[in-house]
């Protein structure tokens, strides 16, 4: 499978797949062809059995200022409400696409992300931000609704419904000291250590039993509308699943070997700890050392 974007930067090693913005004269501000390439190079990504975790940052000192004034803003309002409705909902297939990819993706914050910048940042399983790093839902700077692409669906979702209002009303940016605060990013690092950091973490998952991650992205989603018994009954299938994966015996054979786990398909050893480690946890644990994370 080929995947050779136009307007953006593609690049895969290892197992992980990097996708960069690449207009750092424009703040990475997104056109309409970047948002319908995007879109499109995000379902096919899925099908691509190479990729196994997703880096998604930007260059210069954005990570994606959102939409680009001259190219988009201006032309909208051309357009009658069929043509509107349509941008809004290639806009939102965006982060459809993001959060059905069966991969872990990692938002490498660099610097600010701003409107569909921020959103598709909180659409990521994971972000990683420079000390330099602001996010803002700007919708209502320009007269929009902050409820734009899944916002007012993903972000009460991360750190809390009265937080999100706060957000999503005032269009405010903060920084990332009060965004790591509030849970909002997973690690803060120094602007130089920003795409290390997220291609580390990234390179980690890439390396990890790729069946259950995506069973656990599955999970996570869909179990926004389940009551407790129903997420309980899910996750026993899920896992039962799981357990018939050639993965769950690959990690039982290195476990009893105190060796390395190396499943299949990916480029390197999954990082759970030295083997005399895990050996020190099942004995702390007191679990039935031939079985790792066994039930009682």
């Amino acid at each position: 499978m080929t995947i050779a974007p136009k307007t953006f930067r593609f690049e895969l090693e290892a197992g992980v797949a990097t996708l960069t913005f690449t207009r750092p004269e424009r703040l990475n501000s997104l056109t309409f062809e970047v948002y319908a390439e995007l879109r499109d190079v995000l379902l096919a990504m899925d099908g691509d059995e190479r990729i196994r975790s997703v880096v998604l940052t930007g260059e210069g000192r954005a990570f994606c200022s959102g939409g680009d004034v001259d190219s988009i803003i201006g032309e909208l309002f051309s357009r009658d409400m069929q043509g509107l409705l349509a941008f809004t909902r290639m806009t939102g297939a965006v982060i459809a696409n993001l959060r059905k990819l069966r991969r872990p993706v990692v938002a490498a914050l660099n610097g600010v992300a701003a409107g569909a910048g921020a959103v598709m940042a909180i659409a990521c399983d994971f972000r990683v931000a420079s000390e330099t790093a602001k996010i803002g839902f700007i919708f209502p700077k320009v007269g929009l609704c902050g409820a734009d692409m899944g916002a007012a669906y993903l972000l009460p979702r991360l750190i809390g419904l009265s937080r999100a209002t706060d957000l999503l009303f005032t269009g405010d940016f903060i920084d990332a000291n009060e965004a790591r605060a509030i849970g909002l990013y997973h690690r803060v690092v120094k602007p130089e250590e920003c795409l290390g950091a997220a291609h580390a973490l990234a390179k980690k998952l890439a390396n990890g039993p790729a069946f259950a991650h995506a069973m656990t992205k599955q999970m996570l989603e869909s179990e926004h509308t389940m009551s407790l018994a129903e997420a309980i009954e899910a996750e026993a299938q899920a896992q039962a699943i799981c357990m018939q994966h050639p993965d769950f015996r690959t990690s039982f054979d290195a476990w009893v070997a105190k060796a390395p786990i190396h499943f299949a398909g990916a480029s390197g050893p999954f990082d759970a700890g030295s083997p005399k480690a895990r050996s020190d946890s099942k004995a702390e644990s007191g679990a039935n050392p031939k079985t790792p994370g066994a039930k009682a």
